[in-house]
């Protein structure tokens, strides 16, 4: 049995539940677009965001990774710098975030869970803007 003093005082905001599920994670993904710069968000609104409990042995194999927990969130799509006219009608673009990948995240870090949700999905978005890591980064930081 843990002593629950130990934890620090102020864990507004945090998770302090049994892990949560999928829709729990959607809904911290929901409420970070939110803290989004307004001039960010007209050029999200097509952008679908989904939750699954991990990317598919195919997906993984593709990307050049080993370890399902090794990716938390995947975009997919055409960055906006590289689109013209020639390429509409195609599929939505869209953000996955991995479930299990980003609870086993947490519980390594040891950082709030609502603060990894937003971290990995502004990292995801900013591959919808064809950003660099260092222009994600300032992105994050803006929002």
């Amino acid at each position: 049995m843990s002593d629950k003093s130990a934890f620090p005082p102020d864990l507004s905001g945090a998770w302090t539940g049994s892990a949560p599920d999928a829709d729990a994670i959607f809904a911290m993904a929901e409420a970070a677009l939110e803290t989004l710069p307004a001039v960010f968000k007209p050029h999200i609104e097509g952008v679908v965001l989904a939750v699954e409990e991990f990317a598919d042995n195919e997906m993984l194999a593709s990307l050049g990774i080993d370890h399902p927990y090794d990716l938390t969130g995947l975009y997919e799509g055409r960055p906006l710098t590289e689109r013209s006219i020639d390429h509409s009608g195609g599929m939505p673009d869209r953000v996955t975030l991995y479930r299990i990948p980003i609870l086993v995240e947490w519980i390594e870090e040891g950082e709030r869970l609502d603060g990894l949700v937003r971290h990995v999905l502004v990292h995801e978005i900013g591959h919808h803007f064809g950003f660099s890591d260092d222009d994600m980064h300032a992105l994050e930081a803006m929002a």
